[in-house]
């Protein structure tokens, strides 16, 4: 018997928008969802902007998500250090989404003696603020990264990105940080946390097989691979897992709201 479906978890680029663009059925997807009252989150590792620059950036393509919809990387990480060190301090290589989300949940920001070093996605990675950051993490400050990510897109190509400054910063150290987003299936029960969700009724739509779709079957959740961003179907078959099904795109899902 298959369950029902009460609660949907989604990722944003390459499912709902690419480069601006709203994809093929995003809309309606997102229309259907809330005329059907069901529980549900748009999921970004991007740790840059806050929900509401990303509703905003979503209603520019056409996508009318509510900003209590949005769950990023740097929201998780905010309640992940929550939840290990309430009122803690941190000092932070991020930008407003991710120092936002640490300063709403009561953590002092600082590069005095701070409980954590926390890196995030930034446009400008500056040497001095790696410097400062692997003298804290040698002097004994926890190491925590918002998302693996080594790079991201931009329209001259690809950007260094969380993944690739954390490697400089672990390799200066000999300490590994712990990445908070996917495919760490913390970022996903955080969601379904958020929403007072359940594993069971719950399904993971993506785009990648090597964050989304894994993170989602790691946290017991039914699956749905969408081929309107990373991953190709001839490359479905590289991986040792499978999604519980791989569709065109959202549009393929609207019978299922």
């Amino acid at each position: 018997m298959t369950r029902e479906i009460r609660s949907w978890l989604s990722d944003m680029d390459g499912v709902l928008v690419h480069e601006g663009t709203a994809l093929p059925g995003a809309a309606e997807f997102v229309d259907a969802l809330k005329a059907a009252g069901r529980p549900f989150l748009i999921l970004t590792n991007n740790s840059i902007f806050t929900p509401r620059d990303l509703r905003a950036r979503l209603a520019a393509t056409g996508l009318d998500v509510p900003e209590e919809s949005i769950w990023t990387s740097a929201l998780a990480t905010a309640q992940f250090l929550t939840d290990q060190m309430p009122g803690g301090s941190a000092y932070v290589i991020g930008e407003a989404g991710l120092t936002t989300a640490l300063y709403e949940a009561g953590y002092t920001l600082t590069a005095t003696r701070p409980d954590f070093v926390v890196l995030g996605e930034t446009r400008t990675y500056s040497f001095e603020a790696i410097t400062q950051a692997i003298r804290l993490v040698q002097g004994g400050a926890r190491f925590i990264a918002t998302n693996p990510d080594v790079t991201g897109p931009s329209a001259d190509g690809d950007l260094p990105a969380t993944g690739a400054v954390a490697a400089m910063i672990s390799a200066a150290t000999g300490r590994k940080p712990y990445f908070v987003g996917k495919p760490n299936p913390m970022m996903i029960r955080s969601a379904l946390n958020r929403i007072d969700a359940h594993s069971e009724t719950t399904v993971m739509v993506g785009d990648r097989m090597d964050t989304d779709v894994v993170a989602g079957i790691e946290a017991g959740l039914r699956t749905y691979l969408v081929l309107t961003g990373s991953t190709r179907e001839q490359d479905v078959q590289r991986f040792p897992f499978r999604p519980t099904a791989v569709l065109d795109s959202v549009q393929d899902l609207l019978a299922l709201v």
